[in-house]
């Protein structure tokens, strides 16, 4: 049990370390914590995807009932959208994930996941069952009710409403439904007893409302026999705050998304639809009928009765005073046989007894990264605000095993510090996302390791574990290295410390596409590479893996790095073969026999954690024929999209237009101008310049107004010069048939003929929120639509205006240019090019 031991312990804190900045809390907060000590009762909530959970519920659970609460998102959110930046996919997954993160810290729940891979919108259950994996993804959730030992659960879907919403909704709840009782079965994925026990939760519900019954009228007339009803709107005077107040600055968190709100006050009733096991007796009460006192641990009355004592003697003008009999109860834990609530309780306790003692404990590096192998310079701080008697005996260095013995007391209010230089080990493993080190399918995330799964991010291994004597009584803290430095706007700013390789390889595009000419033949690129060291003095040499046919030179280029974080730039040519054709080719640094070939990618904002992370370097080689006309491009971006960067690779010109620039003299001389997605959702200007943007079409310009949501900042109407509305209908099947609605238009014929082979390849939808409603002006050019549904003929809608041309188009234009598709740049080619001729 010592492995497993270690595994939930971990898992427990990691919600918290993830910040990296130590815990400091106030005497409000420290009394509400020794509140939660004295209950054992434990939730989880389930749902889908960051931002689907209800923010208000975790927080009554966590804060008014102080119950143990988690939320299991099953995916990372990697097939939304983002509001705050161009990354997708699986990096918008790693925001989402901080995201999270970030609420739970606001909230008091933990974090949790599946495998389970967001691969976009999918609108039945049965499809997203077969993309996850629905085995692999059931054994998540009760591995996830295993480890959590919850005695509720709530799920936030409906699990019978197949085909009405969501697809990933709906299959989180039917996951879950199932998980319930098969948590408790020996015989159920056997394999993971090897670190959990079976678990059989009490009660199982559904967290409904009126939206899911489609208006107020039909809730309020429903049968609610079976239902729960609690007030999670309470005011909470230690925190000067409401519940709902509290849900709002957690579900703030979720900003790449969106979903600022504004903080509720009063009554906010909840109803919990009861699916399994018995209903509670008690009206309002979710637990009752449940122990949640120290009497349901085999010797944890006393601890109890301890606690009690501790939180009616509490001063809040000296937490302090509350050490000794504190470490009375821990000592007491300790000595229960091993269980779940003996680990969750020693984690809190220590957490109370740490911010009674006012100890700040911290290990921080000179520098945010380092190799294996290499030198680290750390410094310890220790200072304990209190009159407790705190001695702090030994500082021990993980993974390396060496120790520090110091035997130091700590005086009150005395600040202690030493310095440590330590050699990293050279087989320490290279942090980074662990869902991400192993190749993926588009529906689930490879991890072998059975411990990690779930975990909201990899474990910091480089820590540094304190051990003191307080009160004259031993007691250990544990604290992950990181980085701090003091910033000349934002002051203390910390960052995780990161191990990574001594080199990175950085393609400076993610797709090339090598156009060919009218002659057949399609000219040798430039191909750059970003050779950049995380260790001084590195050299090596750096070549191109290619695919068959094509052909890199000179086969190898020489770099010298000299200083950690120097970056060389070095250039091939590389040559397509004589066909069309595509794949990719991947950049290898060699050093000293050893190759490298990871990318570095840095994520940074202000609301969470820098992220850094290594993931396969490599782009996407396209060979196709590509006709241009017209070459420059001025683009309004909107919520954040890679497009822009994706038509300079194709040769195009592309200027990103600021407010300033939005004249019709300027915009006279571009061919084309393209709003990005989401603009009408996020720009609150564009409105004032939409007069100048119809008069610059009308004057023989073309404007190509990519997807946006339907709550826009204008009427729909206002968006192109005829009648519009946009709806929310989308296409997810990817390989869905294309029909070409107007097959003799020039959109599809000029400069390159459109065929059916252009929409091959595309990747994770054909486009979204499609308008159902146009004026006659324009023309619908293609129809789509996703099995068994109607057809949807408002994927690209064109319409001559004057001299020019407005398009609106849903196609996922921002996913497909980036990811290389060749059919998708001829397609965008031929909008750019409406109003002019073949160059």
């Amino acid at each position: 049990m010592k492995k497993y031991t270690f595994l939930l312990v971990g898992f427990l804190l990691v919600f918290s370390a993830s910040a990296q900045r130590p815990e400091r809390l106030n005497s409000s907060e420290i009394y509400q914590a020794i509140e939660k000590l004295n209950v054992l009762g434990s939730a989880l909530y389930v749902a889908a995807h960051p931002d689907d959970e209800n923010t208000r519920l975790i927080s009554w659970l966590s804060n008014d009932q102080h119950m143990n609460t988690a939320y299991l998102s099953l995916t990372r959110g990697d097939g939304g959208q983002n509001l705050i930046g161009t990354q997708i996919e699986e990096l918008l997954g790693v925001i989402r994930t901080q995201e999270l993160l970030a609420a739970r810290r606001i909230d008091g729940g933990t974090q949790m996941f599946s495998r389970a891979n967001d691969f976009g919108y999918s609108k039945h259950p049965d499809e997203t069952l077969k993309m996850w994996n629905r085995d692999e993804v059931l054994s998540d959730v009760v591995w996830a009710i295993r480890k959590w030992q919850p005695d509720v659960i709530v799920n936030r879907f409906d699990h019978n409403s197949a085909g009405k919403t969501h697809g990933h909704h709906t299959s989180s709840a039917i996951l879950s439904y199932e998980a319930f009782d098969l948590a408790n079965d020996p015989n159920i994925y056997p394999e993971q007893l090897k670190y959990v026990q079976p678990w059989k939760p009490k009660r199982l519900f559904f967290n409904t409302s009126w939206w899911f019954y489609g208006s107020q009228e039909k809730f309020d007339a429903a049968d609610k026999s079976k239902m729960v009803s609690v007030d999670a709107g309470p005011y909470l005077p230690l925190q000067g705050k409401s519940i709902g107040e509290i849900a709002a600055e957690s579900r703030s968190m979720h900003k790449s998304q969106g979903f600022g709100s504004v903080g509720s006050r009063g009554e906010n009733m909840e109803y919990l639809d009861l699916l399994k096991g018995d209903m509670p007796e008690q009206p309002g009460d979710l637990f009752a009928g449940i122990n949640t006192t120290w009497t349901r641990v085999e010797g944890g009355a006393p601890i109890g009765d301890i606690l009690k004592k501790v939180q009616g003697d509490f001063r809040f003008d000296n937490p302090g005073a509350s050490v000794p009999m504190l470490m009375q109860a821990m000592k007491k834990i300790e000595a229960l046989p091993d269980s779940y609530w003996k680990r969750v309780k020693l984690a809190e306790i220590k957490r109370v007894i740490t911010n009674c003692l006012g100890l700040f404990v911290e290990a921080t590096a000179s520098d945010f990264s380092a190799t294996p192998g290499q030198e680290v310079n750390l410094t310890m701080e220790a200072i304990n605000r209190s009159s407790v008697s705190c001695v702090l005996q030994s500082v021990r260095y993980q993974p390396l095993g060496l120790d520090s013995t110091l035997n130091t007391t700590l005086g009150s209010n005395k600040d202690f510090s030493f310095k440590k230089t330590l050699t990293l080990p050279t087989n320490l493993p290279y942090t980074s996302a662990y869902w991400l080190t192993e190749n993926w399918a588009i529906g689930m995330y490879t991890v072998k390791d059975q411990p990690l799964r779930g975990l909201p991010e990899t474990p910091h291994q480089f820590k540094v574990e304190f051990t003191f004597l307080v009160d004259n009584q031993p007691f250990t803290l544990e604290r992950e290295v990181v980085y701090k430095k003091d910033d000349d706007v934002k002051g203390e700013v910390y960052r995780p410390f990161e191990v990574t390789p001594p080199v990175f390889v950085n393609m400076t595009e993610e797709a090339l596409l090598f156009a060919a000419s009218p002659f057949g033949d399609a000219k040798p690129r430039a191909v750059s590479v970003v050779v950049k060291s995380g260790a001084p003095n590195t050299d090596g040499k750096v070549s191109l893996d290619v695919p068959k046919g094509w052909r890199a030179e000179p086969a190898a280029i020489d770099f010298s790095l000299k200083l950690k974080g120097e970056e060389q730039t070095v250039t091939f040519q590389v040559f397509a073969p004589a066909t069309n054709g595509e794949g990719k080719i991947t950049p290898v640094a060699t050093v000293d026999g050893q190759r490298y070939d990871k990318s570095l990618v840095s994520i940074e904002y202000d609301h969470i954690p820098a992220q850094t992370l290594l993931l396969p370097s490599e782009a996407k080689v396209a060979r196709t024929d590509l006709k241009r006309a017209g070459d420059r491009i001025g683009y309004i971006m909107g919520a954040g999209d890679k497009v822009p960067a994706s038509l300079r690779q194709a040769g195009y010109t592309v200027d990103l237009l600021e407010d300033r620039d939005i004249t019709l003299d300027n915009l006279k001389k571009y061919n084309a101008v393209v709003i990005g997605i989401r603009a009408y959702n996020t720009l609150e200007r564009l409105k004032f310049h939409q007069a100048k943007l119809f008069d610059y079409a009308k004057q023989g310009g073309t404007v190509v107004v990519q997807y946006n949501t339907a709550r826009m900042l204008i009427p729909d109407e206002e968006v192109t010069p005829f009648n519009l509305k946009i709806s929310r209908d989308r296409v997810t099947v990817e390989e869905a048939e294309m029909r070409f609605l107007a097959p003799e238009h020039p959109v599809l014929n000029s400069p390159n003929k459109i065929t059916a082979k252009d929409f091959e390849g595309w990747v994770q939808e054909r486009g979204l929120y499609f308008p159902n409603e146009w004026g006659p002006e324009f023309a619908p050019i293609l129809s789509c639509n996703d099995p068994g549904e109607p057809a949807r003929d408002g994927s690209l809608l064109v319409a001559k205006y004057g001299e020019g041309y407005y398009v609106y188009t849903g196609l996922s234009f921002f996913r497909e240019l980036p990811s290389g598709v060749p059919g998708a740049y001829r397609l965008f080619a031929n909008l750019i090019g409406l109003s002019k001729k073949t160059k």
